[in-house]
């Protein structure tokens, strides 16, 4: 692999990956990414690569120039507005889908490996299924913009042929090191760790769904590490092309998820429920569990790590020394 690009690259999967590649041997990275005004610049203190350049100048450059930054063997596309309750769906669509097929149409037409961020909320609320080998994308309804912005341009790759030679990614709910600047979009976990510290209790939503008891409202979680180590792998597997979950193939409960927590801290579980806002109420997804058989298929034959393990590893060696991927002396092989 030579010169790689990933936008997104100081964001939370974004870093994670450039963080592995930089342990594999490899620094010629360019990251693309918007730094802003917080804390996001701490995930890039530890990694290693050629420059850092705002996502809008890197692409104004390219429009320019298609040559301008000469040439990639892989671009990992991991940049996006990924906020599940922004409502501007015109600024997502300018960050989410126009984005990604500039870049996609630059990187086909130069030969570049493009391995691009697709959403598991893009199947919307599961009525259709959640299976990556479902041709007839048309079929799936998402539930907010967000989700709108990144099954557009899903469609549009299967329509023009992109998917026939790029790998979309239908992450599930990742969580792990490195999201700590993603507001109220980081995972429970990470939250549901500062909620015990601060008060004993972990909030959570009651259920509006006459299936689902509250706290009983199922996600599939993978740890950051298996979501990353899943991208490269498709990455360098050339055979593998168009849509593929990355999950944990388990779906966990939220209350589950929470006792996890309270035993890592020692500390006794107390669970309070709370009214779902409306806003929230009308794009609730009550259940997820990615089809990973696509990905096996592939010849992915990893071990995923065990949810309490993950957890655990997360509270233990980043959370309660609030280091970032790269700082922490603790390195798993």
């Amino acid at each position: 692999m030579g010169r790689i690009l990933v936008t997104g690259g100081a964001g939370f999967i974004g870093s994670a990956l450039v963080h592995v590649l930089n342990r594999q041997g490899w620094e010629d990275i360019l990251i693309a990414d918007f730094l802003g005004k917080g804390d996001k610049w701490k995930n890039l203190r530890a990694l290693r690569f050629d420059d850092c350049l705002p996502a809008d100048r890197f692409l104004q450059k390219l429009e320019q120039s298609a040559a301008f930054y000469g040439d990639f063997s892989a671009v990992f596309h991991l940049g996006a507005c990924s906020s599940t309750v922004e409502c501007n769906l015109d600024y997502l669509l300018e960050k989410n889908y126009y984005y990604s097929l500039c870049l996609a149409k630059w990187a086909l037409a130069r030969g570049i490996r493009f391995v691009y961020a697709s959403s598991a909320a893009t199947y919307g609320d599961g009525a259709q299924g959640l299976d990556d080998k479902n041709d007839n994308l048309h079929c799936y309804r998402p539930l907010n913009p967000y989700a709108y912005s990144k099954h557009l341009f899903d469609v549009y790759a299967q329509k023009y042929g992109l998917l026939k030679h790029v790998v979309g990614i239908k992450y599930f709910n990742v969580f792990g090191p490195n999201e700590y600047h993603k507001g109220r979009m980081r995972s429970l976990v990470c939250k549901a760790y500062e909620q015990i510290l601060d008060t004993g209790v972990v909030k959570l939503f009651r259920s509006s769904h006459p299936g689902y008891r509250d706290g009983e409202q199922k996600r599939d979680f993978i740890y950051v590490r298996d979501a990353v180590k899943m991208t490269l792998h498709l990455a360098a597997t050339s055979s593998a092309v168009g849509l593929f979950n990355v999950g944990s193939g388990m779906s966990r409960t939220w209350v589950e998820l929470a006792n996890a927590v309270f035993s890592v801290l020692r500390c006794p579980p107390r669970v309070e429920f709370v009214e779902m806002p409306e806003s929230v109420h009308q794009q609730y997804q009550y259940f997820t569990c990615a089809d990973i058989s696509k990905l096996r298929l592939s010849g992915y034959s990893c071990s995923i790590t065990p949810f309490e393990d993950s957890i655990r590893e997360y509270i233990m060696h980043y959370l309660l020394s609030g280091v970032r991927l790269g700082d922490e002396k603790f390195e798993q092989t």
